[in-house]
C-alpha cells in the first residue's frame, strides 16, 4: 500500500535518511522506533505528502485513505466533542452541522416567519443524514469517546473548555472513527489513563487496516504490532515480530557484527604486521605486494552503531525510620464531592506502593496529601522519622526558569556540586554536548520531565513520590529509569499508567474504587493475576 524507496532527507543541516527503503502492506501493524530526533515524525509527514524526500520517493496506492494523528491538535472551540469527532468522518459531518443549525433555528422566536422553509429544509437534510447513516455515526462517535474515558457531559460540552490532553483524545477519536485504510499514529498512548489505553489496544487489534505507529509504551506496542521498522543512522531496518523480539534481534545482530568486526581487525593487524616486517626485503617483495593487493580488495566490516546508552546510579540515600507515612482517619472533599472519608493508610520502609484507580478516584490527591501540597479536611497525615522526600509532579515542570539554560538551572539547584558531576548527570538524562546550553523555555515536555527528574535523583531522597513519572519519556530513558529505580533502596509511592513500569517496580497495590479501598500484597503482576483485570475501571 505504501512504498518508501531509496529516500534521502536532510533537515536543517542534519541528515535524517540516506537511501532508506521500507514498505507498509495491507493489514500490517508496524511499530516505528528510533532515538528522539531520528526522523519518525518526518517519515509520517512524507507519507502524508506534507513533506517531500530530497531524493527517492514515497508512493501510496491509488484511492488509499490515510488518517494521521500527531501531538499538534490545533485549535478546537465552539463545538461539542462529539461534533468535532464526527467532523473527521467526511461528508456526513457537513450534513450534521446543518442539521444542528436547523434544529436551533426551529426554536428561535425571531425566525417564526421563516418556519415553513426551515421545516421543509430540515426534512431534506434529515433524509440525507439518514442516507449517510448519520445517526449510526453519532452512536459510534460516542462509543469511541466513551472508550477514551469521556463522560456524556464532556462529549456534549464545548471542546474548547477541555485541557490539552483531552483535546488530544478528541483528535485521536476522529481518526479512529474515520477508520481509514491506513492509520499513522504518532504517540497515541500519551495522555491516556490505563483504562483508555487498554480500550485503544483492543480497538487497534480489531482494526483491519494498515497501522504504522510510534509509542513510548513498550507493553502497548508489544500487544499490537507484528513488525518493527527502526530508524537509525539514516537507514530503515525492518524486523518481523513485536518490540520485545526486535530488542533481542537487534542485540544479537550487534553481537554478531561486533564479533565479525573484531575477527577482521585481528586478521588485518596480522597482515599489516607481515607487510611492515618484510616490505624492505627483496626476497619477500612478491608476497608483500600480493598481501597489499588483498587488503585493498577486502570489504571492511563496520563496528555496530552504538546508541548512546543512558545509565543512572543512585547515590546511597540516608536510611529512614520504619514508618514512612501514616494517614489516619483522613477526609478530603472538593466542594460537594467527597474524595476520601475515614482513610487509614500506612507506608512502611522499602515498600513500593502503586496507586490504581479510574480518573477522579483520588490518585493524585493522595500523593498531594502525603507530600503536604494539600491539607486533609479531617484526620492527620504524619511523615516518619528521618524521611527525606522527593516529589515528582506534573506541575513541577512549570516551575523551571525559562531564562536559564539546562546547565545553569542545575548549577542553581546544586551550587556546591562540581561541573563534572553535573555534566555526568546531564548526560545520564539525555542532555549531552550542546543540549546543556538549551534554554529551559524551549525544552520539549520530555526534556523538561527528564531535567526535573535529574535534579530530584541527584541528591537522593529515601522516599520517592512519583505522579506519572514516565509521561513524555522515550523508551530508552524509561528503561534507564526503571533499571535505576529497581536498584533503589528507599520507599516509593507512585501513580503510573505504564504497565511495564508498574510490573517492574511495585511490591504493593492500593486500589481506589467507588466501593472502597483495597490493598494487595505483591506487585502489579500479582494484582492482575488475583483480580483478573489490568485496571480498576475494567472490573467485570
Amino acid at each position: 500500500m505504501i512504498r518508501i524507496e531509496n529516500i534521502s532527507k536532510s533537515n536543517s543541516h542534519r541528515i535524517l535518511f540516506i537511501e532508506a527503503s521500507a514498505a507498509l502492506n495491507r493489514g500490517e501493524k508496524i511499530g516505528l522506533v528510533g532515538p528522539n530526533g531520528a526522523g519518525k515524525t518526518t517519515l509520517f509527514r512524507m507519507i502524508t505528502g506534507s513533506e517531500a524526500p530530497d531524493e527517492g520517493q514515497v508512493s501510496v496506492e491509488k484511492n488509499v485513505t490515510i488518517g494521521y494523528f500527531n501531538q499538534d491538535v490545533g485549535e478546537m472551540a465552539g463545538r461539542s466533542a462529539v461534533t468535532e469527532v464526527m467532523d473527521g468522518a467526511g461528508p456526513v459531518s457537513v450534513v450534521a452541522a446543518e442539521l444542528h443549525e436547523l434544529e436551533s433555528a426551529m426554536v428561535d422566536p425571531d425566525r417564526l416567519d421563516e418556519m415553513d422553509q426551515i421545516i421543509e429544509r430540515y426534512g431534506e437534510v434529515q433524509a440525507r443524514y439518514e442516507e449517510l447513516d448519520g445517526y449510526g455515526l453519532e452512536g459510534r462517535a460516542r462509543e469511541v469517546l466513551a472508550g477514551l474515558s469521556f463522560t456524556q457531559e464532556m462529549m456534549d460540552g464545548d471542546v474548547g473548555k477541555l485541557s490539552g490532553g483531552w483535546k488530544m483524545r478528541v483528535a485521536l477519536a476522529r481518526i479512529l472513527l474515520m477508520r481509514p485504510d491506513v492509520m499513522l499514529l504518532d504517540e497515541p498512548s500519551n495522555h491516556l489513563d490505563l483504562e483508555s489505553l487498554i480500550w485503544l489496544e483492543q480497538f487497534l487489534k480489531g482494526y483491519d487496516g494498515a497501522l504504522l505507529m510510534t509509542s513510548h509504551d513498550r507493553e502497548f506496542m508489544n500487544r499490537i504490532v507484528t513488525k518493527i521498522i527502526e530508524i537509525d543512522g539514516g537507514s530503515l531496518t525492518t524486523y518481523s515480530g513485536d518490540y520485545g523480539f526486535y530488542e533481542q534481534q537487534r542485540a544479537q545482530n550487534e553481537k554478531q557484527q561486533q564479533a565479525q568486526f573484531e575477527r577482521q581487525q585481528a586478521m588485518l593487524a596480522k597482515e599489516i604486521k607481515f607487510i611492515e616486517r618484510f616490505k624492505a626485503r627483496a626476497s619477500h617483495a612478491a608476497q608483500v605486494q600480493s598481501r597489499v593487493k588483498k587488503l585493498d580488495k577486502i570489504e571492511r566490516v563496520e563496528p555496530p552503531k552504538r546508541r548512546q546508552a543512558v545509565a543512572f546510579e543512585f547515590q546511597p540515600a540516608p536510611r529512614s525510620g520504619e514508618d514512612v507515612v501514616n494517614i489516619r482517619n483522613v477526609a478530603k472533599r472538593y466542594g460537594s464531592r467527597s474524595i476520601y472519608e475515614g482513610l487509614d493508610f500506612m507506608v512502611k520502609r522499602r515498600e513500593r506502593w502503586c496507586i490504581m484507580g479510574i480518573n477522579g478516584a483520588g490518585k493524585s490527591t493522595l500523593l498531594k496529601l502525603v507530600t503536604g501540597s494539600t491539607e486533609p479536611d479531617e484526620g492527620s497525615v504524619s511523615i516518619g522519622a528521618s524521611v527525606k522526600m522527593g516529589y515528582f509532579a506534573q506541575h513541577a515542570m512549570d516551575l523551571l526558569d525559562g531564562d536559564l539554560t539546562v546547565f545553569e538551572w542545575l548549577e542553581e539547584q546544586f551550587p556546591r556540586a562540581g561541573q563534572g558531576a553535573l555534566r555526568a548527570l546531564s548526560g545520564c538524562f539525555g542532555f549531552s554536548g550542546d543540549d546543556v546550553e538549551k534554554k529551559c523555555r524551549v525544552l520539549s515536555g520530555g526534556e523538561k520531565a527528564r531535567l526535573v527528574m535529574a535534579a530530584m535523583l541527584f541528591d537522593p531522597p529515601n522516599f520517592l513520590v512519583l505522579d506519572e513519572p514516565t509521561n513524555h519519556l522515550d523508551l530508552d530513558t524509561k528503561e534507564m529509569l526503571i533499571k535505576a529505580l529497581s536498584e533503589y533502596e528507599g520507599t516509593m509511592l507512585f501513580v503510573s499508567h505504564d504497565r511495564h513500569f508498574l510490573a517492574e517496580l511495585s511490591n504493593r497495590v492500593l486500589e481506589l474504587t467507588p466501593e472502597g479501598i483495597h490493598r494487595y500484597d505483591g506487585g502489579y503482576t500479582e494484582y492482575v493475576e488475583r483480580t483478573g483485570y489490568e485496571a480498576p475501571g475494567l472490573r467485570s
